[in-house]
């Protein structure tokens, strides 16, 4: 599932944002690659600056841990430390899957939801489309600064070549409670009704068969 997140960042979370990465240190991104995305990957990354990066995580992380679209469409249970990119006019990130087993510094844990969060608008760069490959054929997104989109790690993608301006983006990844993508899809569509009646119909016998259905598949799938 390639889920979309309008306006996680309100426009004083991105001022924020954009100013404390205004004059931050970016270095190389092939330094935190893996092996085969260090082939493929062409863009620069917030350098060591843990003031920095504190400030910048708590600002992002006030939104990511409250949202509802994120809570049901992720169903988190371990979140990366905050990765802070830039492409510049010829940098690119070539087709590649996100590595399967993260962390370096801390806990090791599984990777199983990507997500990107764009930092500027997209009239600041022209190409540096996310181009993620789906049963679907391939899928392009380039979103409004403030919105987010997850989708899952082990998914082909790729960042198009930036041609002009920057491109300025947060990414993680997540643990999910549900490892399988398509429960998590079943799981994402069955909360939209449950929610839907129990706004609706909340004393109704249905609503209460399909809230104990999603309870119940919740139990059935989470991986603890």
């Amino acid at each position: 599932m390639l889920l979309t997140i309008p306006e996680l960042l309100n426009p004083a979370q991105l001022a924020k944002i954009q100013e404390t990465l205004a004059d931050a240190p970016f270095v190389d991104g092939k330094l935190s690659a893996g092996f085969a995305a260090a082939r493929v990957k062409h863009n620069q990354e917030l350098g060591p600056d843990p003031q920095r990066q504190q400030r910048l995580t708590r600002i992002l992380m006030a939104s990511l841990g409250h949202h509802p679209t994120f809570r049901s469409g992720a169903f988190p249970h371990k979140v990366a430390e905050l990765v802070f990119a830039r492409y510049t006019p010829g940098m690119a990130y070539g087709e590649h899957v996100d590595d399967p087993i993260m962390g370096t510094n801390g806990p090791r844990f599984r990777s199983d939801v990507s997500m990107t969060v764009f930092l500027n608008p997209p009239e600041a760069y022209l190409g540096g489309e996310l181009v993620i490959r789906t049963s679907f054929g391939e899928r392009q997104v380039k979103l409004p600064a403030g919105d987010a989109v997850i989708y899952p790690s082990s998914s082909l993608h790729r960042v198009a070549e930036v041609e002009q301006g920057e491109r300025l983006v947060a990414l993680t990844w997540i643990q999910s409670y549900v490892r399988d993508p398509a429960q998590r899809e079943l799981l994402y569509e069955l909360n939209l009704a449950r929610e839907q009646l129990l706004t609706d119909a909340p004393d109704q016998s249905t609503t209460a068969y399909v809230n104990r259905t999603y309870a119940n598949l919740v139990r059935m799938w989470s991986d603890l």
